[in-house]
């Protein structure tokens, strides 16, 4: 069953947290305040951090998980 899995583009993030603010199941971290990364088996393609996101670095993907 395809499922939608946000996706940040690390070398562009700049660690703003806007993304991590509106993750209603808490996928998403800013570990040391470099770039935001997300946890794919929390995640669950709801797109609120991609429409969040100031520099529109995160998209949906579909994944067969």
């Amino acid at each position: 069953m395809a499922k939608r899995k946000a996706v940040i583009s690390i070398q562009e993030c700049v660690a703003c947290g806007c993304c991590m603010k509106v993750c209603p199941r808490t996928a998403i971290s800013v570990p040391s305040g470099i770039y935001a990364s997300i946890n794919r088996e929390l995640c669950v393609g709801c797109g609120k951090c991609v429409k969040e996101c100031p520099a529109s670095i995160i998209s949906l993907e579909v994944t067969e998980e």
